[in-house]
């Protein structure tokens, strides 16, 4: 019995002494509650508001299958203008999406660019049930209300705190360092294939430790190879060969 009720405590770090014992008549095990308690106390397990974890990290972690985030970031290209890339990106699967690319990032322009994205997921959008984003002025209420209109709660970063948007943060500095700032932008066009292959690239091939070392579209392993195997290995370049993705030949 002692054993069972210490391992409810520490499964359910948000259960109290009472809710634990009305875990254990529904179990059949007749017991106080003032039992449950003493048990507890002596193994030095404080009560479930001093157990409970509920910082933002475990909140992003329980909910990592119903976030999406979304970022702007910017780019200069060699003739000294520039161009801001919007995107959304996934925290359970980690896909990223180009939404759109523009000089000027208004209001309506990013509300239009959410109304896509919605359509673009299509069914998949029901899954959705928060947003994370940042406060600038280019995501208006109009924004807001097109993610609200299908149930999805709107979560602003709090001032000065780019750890409440760490994934989307991290894309962004993953697109710099691996393609973006390897690369002399030309323009809007290009900009835009540079990042679009990159994320072509992010999602179908570059392995991710918080997925296990696969990439977003391919979350199902590769059959082992034995050390003996002498398959070919095939090499493609991607961005004039900024960017190597290799493969087993044919």
């Amino acid at each position: 019995m002692r054993q069972l009720i210490l391992r409810l405590a520490r499964e359910n770090p948000g259960w109290g002494y009472r809710r634990i014992h009305g875990e254990l008549l529904g179990l059949g095990h007749k017991v106080g509650a003032s039992t449950v308690w003493e048990i507890l106390k002596k193994a030095g397990i404080e009560p479930s508001p001093q157990r409970a974890d509920r910082s933002w990290a475990v909140f992003l972690k329980a909910q990592a299958s119903a976030i999406v985030a979304t970022d702007l970031f910017h780019i200069d290209t060699v003739f000294l203008r520039r161009w801001f890339v919007l995107f959304f990106i996934d925290h359970g699967t980690r896909s990223a999406h180009i939404a759109g690319i523009t000089r000027h990032p208004t209001g309506p322009w990013i509300t239009q660019q959410a109304r896509n994205y919605l359509m673009d997921l299509g069914d998949h959008a029901e899954s959705i049930k928060f947003l994370i984003r940042d406060r600038g002025t280019y995501f208006t209420d109009s924004f807001d209300a097109v993610f609200q209109e299908i149930g999805v709660r709107v979560i602003p970063t709090l001032p000065q705190v780019p750890r409440m948007n760490a994934i989307a943060e991290r894309w962004i500095g993953s697109c710099r360092r691996e393609a973006t700032d390897r690369v002399l932008i030309t323009g809007q066009r290009h900009l835009r294939l540079v990042v679009s292959e990159y994320a072509d690239h992010y999602n179908r091939h570059r392995p991710h430790r918080s997925l296990g070392q696969h990439p977003p579209d391919q979350l199902i392993a590769a059959e082992p190879r034995s050390a003996s195997d002498r398959t070919m290995v095939s090499r493609l370049d991607r961005l004039g060969g900024l960017i190597h993705e290799y493969k087993q030949a044919a």
